[in-house]
């Protein structure tokens, strides 16, 4: 990261700190790592800056709820580490407090024979990872979803459900730390020499050590606010969902074999704690960072992706691939036909429309959609700028090493 100094509100050294960490953004990772500091040097003073009236109200509380096994993620990679931890950890997190979960396993599923070889691509990715994989024939889908229809499969006995807002919830009240909610940051003053001060849209002024940035959709905002190029740009990604009227026809949870070359899981069949099915989530460009429908437009936010080079290089890249996900956002036919291929007894009128969410992704200028996890590091700060999923499912290995970071810099500031 490139350091510029920037002038907002002064940290004067004859004013004593508010706390030692200031997080900004109460999501399930923001929380964490506030959890996962006061968990490793008691006593240090914690603040979360959470823009909303509550916590978990973008990605953690809009998000499919699986505990992902992380048979997905590149080996050695932060996103296998952390998810195949994660997982287990979230399951122990969830007993352990009395919130709902489940550990379900799960299908992917093979519906074509061009897609034979990536299933067994994730077979062998599986077991690199540790990851305990039984293969199936397309008789043997039956023995576990009777209505799904394939040429093979994978059962994936490690993935669950679970109540992510819950969890964040617990977290709050578990980390020790000073949660304001309403909270939205506009103005960040930093001193490597004496600490930060933020201001925020109220008028309020926190002055703390070090900053941690969690803010998710505004990550790379947020780095700037402070002084940090990221060199990297949010591009938010909307995943629409509809409900199953007839739940009944899903047991578990079934995903199609994704495509390697994109970060998305493709159109996935997932019932919840409440016994509901939701079907989705396509990807399609939202028009704001928080733009869970067509209707919402931010002009400023959306000329920033626009005038991002990395956002015309993704387009012209994968125009096929996000013509084909634009055409399942507006016709629910479409959708059903791709959700036929997986379920076959699906009809449009069994698709109810349900909340969207907005994944948000980080692009590099050259249009490379980042894979993994970033956290980087700037004076007296640490910035989590890409924690799309399965960052709930690794929220508690990801908040420990936001937190060994932090409290690195605090050691040495």
């Amino acid at each position: 990261m490139h350091y510029r100094s920037r002038e907002v509100e002064q940290v004067r050294p004859d004013i004593a700190h508010d706390c030692d960490v200031l997080v900004i953004g109460g999501g399930i990772v923001g929380l964490s790592t506030a959890y996962a500091i006061t968990r490793a040097a008691p006593g240090t003073r914690v603040t979360v800056l959470e823009k909303e009236p509550g916590p978990a109200r973008h990605q953690t509380g809009r998000n499919s709820g699986v505990i992902h096994s992380g048979i997905y993620y590149r080996p050695g990679s932060l996103k296998a580490r952390y998810a195949v931890r994660g997982a287990a950890e979230m399951v122990k997190f969830c007993a352990e407090y009395g919130i709902a979960h489940a550990v379900t396993g799960k299908l992917i599923v093979a519906t074509g024979r061009e897609e034979l070889p990536r299933l067994h691509a994730l077979v062998q990715r599986g077991r690199e990872n540790g990851i305990p994989v039984r293969e199936l024939g397309a008789a043997q889908i039956a023995e576990y979803e009777p209505e799904v229809r394939g040429l093979a499969a994978i059962h994936v006995g490690t993935t669950g459900i679970c109540d992510f807002t819950g969890v964040a919830r617990q977290l709050a009240r578990a980390s020790g730390a000073e949660i304001r909610y309403g909270a939205r940051v506009v103005q960040v003053d930093r001193r490597p020499e004496r600490g930060v001060a933020v201001r925020t849209a109220r008028g309020d002024v926190v002055r703390g050590r070090v900053l941690v940035n969690c803010a998710g959709l505004y990550c790379d905002e947020v780095a700037r606010l402070t002084g940090d190029e990221p060199d990297v740009r949010i591009v938010p990604f909307r995943g629409e969902y509809y409900e199953l009227a007839r739940p009944e026809l899903v047991r578990g949870l079934v995903y199609p074999v994704p495509d390697p070359a994109f970060p998305f899981l493709g159109v996935h069949l997932t019932r919840g704690i409440a016994g509901d099915v939701h079907i989705g989530p396509n990807a399609v460009p939202a028009l704001a960072r928080e733009g869970y429908g067509w209707g919402t437009v931010r002009p400023r936010e959306l000329a920033g992706t626009l005038t991002w080079p990395g956002s015309w290089r993704i387009a012209r890249r994968h125009w096929r691939y996000g013509a084909g996900e634009l055409r399942r956002s507006v016709s629910r036919k479409a959708f059903a036909e791709a959700v036929r291929r997986l379920l076959p007894a699906v009809g449009e009128e069994d698709l109810v429309p349900t909340a969207a969410g907005v994944r948000a992704q980080a692009v590099l200028r050259d249009g490379t959609l980042v894979d993994d996890f970033l956290i980087r590091e700037g004076a007296r700060a640490v910035h989590v700028l890409n924690a799309p999923s399965p960052a709930a499912t690794a929220s508690l290995p990801i908040g420990r090493e936001v937190a060994r970071r932090a409290l690195s810099v605090l050691a040495s500031a």
